[in-house]
This record gives C-alpha cells, sequence and structure tokens, in this order.
C-alpha cells in the first residue's frame, strides 16, 4: 500500500465511522450498517492499521445496542429526569463494546489514568506555563457556563434541578471522557497520527449528540468542546481534568435549563 493510498483509506475508515455514527444516532439502523459492512470490507482488505477499524466496527455496534436500550426504556412509565439518567448509564454498551475490540486483538487498554504532573510546564505555541496555571484556566474557561444563572429568576427551580444535574453530571462526563478521551483517543493515538485521532474523536464526539435529539448544527458546534478536551488530555496526559471541566459543564447546562 502507498502512501497515498495508506492516507486515503484513513480517510475512507474516519468518513465511514462518522457516517455512521449520524445514521445510527438518527435511527436509521438498516442505511446504519451500511457503513459497519464497508469498515468490515476494509478490515479484511488489509492488515495494516486493522485496529483502527476494528475499533469503529465495535464502537458503532456498542451505538446501535445504546439506541436499542434508549427505545426500550422510553416506552417506560417513568420520569424524564430517570431516562434521561438512564439514557446517559447506557453509554456503558459503547465503552464495553471498545473493551472487547481491544480484547480480540489483544491490545492494551489506556485511558490516561495518571494524574497530572504538577510541576510539569505545558508547552505553548511561543512559551510555556506551569500544569496549575493551565488547568486553573481550564476551569475558569468552563466556568463560564454558569454566568447565564446570574440573570435567572427562579433560584428555587435552579436548587430543585440540583440533584438530577449532579447524577447527569457524574454520570455523562464520566462516561463519554472514557469512551472519546480514554478508549478511543489513545487507541488512535497509538496506531495514528494525532492529527488524526483528535479530529475524528473530536468530530464523533460531537455528532453522537445527535442521538439525544440535539440538532446537527449544533452537534458540530460541540466538537469544539470535544477539541478542547483532547488538548487537555494531551497536554496533561491524564483524563481527570478534561472529566473535571466537562462535569462543570454539564453541571452548568443543566442548572440553566439546557438539558432537560
Amino acid at each position: 500500500m502507498t502512501r497515498s493510498q495508506y492516507h486515503l483509506f484513513l480517510i475512507g475508515s474516519a468518513a465511514l465511522f462518522l457516517s455512521g455514527i449520524i445514521l445510527l444516532s438518527y435511527r436509521a439502523y438498516g442505511l446504519g450498517m451500511l457503513p459497519v459492512l464497508g469498515l468490515f470490507t476494509l478490515h479484511l482488505s488489509t492488515k495494516q492499521n486493522r485496529s483502527v477499524n476494528s475499533l469503529f466496527i465495535f464502537f458503532l455496534l456498542g451505538l446501535l445496542a445504546f439506541q436499542f436500550a434508549t427505545a426500550w426504556i422510553n416506552e417506560w412509565n417513568v420520569s424524564k429526569e430517570t431516562k434521561i439518567l438512564l439514557n446517559r448509564s447506557f453509554l456503558l454498551f459503547i465503552l464495553l463494546a471498545l473493551v472487547l475490540s481491544h480484547l480480540r486483538l489483544k491490545e492494551k487498554i489506556r485511558f490516561f489514568t495518571e494524574f497530572p504532573n504538577w510541576k510539569k510546564r505545558i508547552p505553548m505555541p511561543s512559551h510555556t506555563i506551569s500544569m496549575p496555571l493551565f488547568l486553573l484556566i481550564g476551569l475558569a474557561g468552563s466556568s463560564t457556563i454558569f454566568i447565564p444563572l446570574i440573570w435567572s429568576s427562579s433560584i428555587s427551580e435552579v436548587k430543585s434541578l440540583f440533584l438530577f444535574a449532579l447524577g447527569f453530571t457524574i454520570l455523562n462526563a464520566t462516561m463519554e471522557e472514557l469512551i472519546w478521551r480514554g478508549v478511543m483517543l489513545s487507541s488512535l493515538k497509538r496506531n495514528v497520527s494525532v492529527l488524526y485521532a483528535v479530529t475524528v474523536t473530536s468530530l464523533g464526539f460531537g455528532l453522537l449528540h445527535l442521538s439525544i435529539g440535539i440538532p446537527l448544527l449544533l452537534s458540530l458546534l460541540f466538537s469544539f468542546g470535544g477539541l478542547f478536551y483532547a488538548i487537555v488530555v494531551l497536554k496533561t496526559e491524564s483524563i481527570y481534568p478534561s472529566i473535571a471541566f466537562h462535569m462543570v459543564m454539564n453541571m452548568g447546562m443543566v442548572l440553566n435549563g439546557w438539558i432537560n
């Protein structure tokens, strides 16, 4: 395989993967299986980077299970908040599918579970900054999500949402970070370029929000959040700061009434 063919192979795999997320998120299951079949064909056609296609295939199969489970609980006579929390917990299907992909190929699973090195200096384009300052800037930026609450006219409503917000925040931020910046980013980074890994995981992270009813344009904008979290993980070599920042954002979104 020439270098240009290899690049086309990777672009084709990413295109099939992302289109699969879109189709399955819209519950177009028949069409959604076509990208899976395409990835499976690529997987069989070459031995090069089979782990990438295997990862994409198993992710989409996990997403399929996630969608079926979500459709099932939508028939339950329970509160909307309970359905949302169950929906977020069903992200476990995707995570388990990714683990199965690694076990199948006997690859090591990495989650970036090391704690940040507080003495490390973070390289920037023209200078370096200390780890504590880098994390403080990230936290301050994430905390701007709470600004709309200053003009909230109903503090009692915000208080009533707190327990739901806490549950949603812990489930959603932890599961999404383990999937995208844990298994997906670390595995792709190990097998292909960092640019490819960051691009695919950031776009995939944004597009997966289609499955919870977020419009396409807004889902694509969420990809910038995925890019931010990926940079945080790569700079700190730890997933914990990105989980913390993600939790702050999710808490603010719920308390602002943007998730209900």
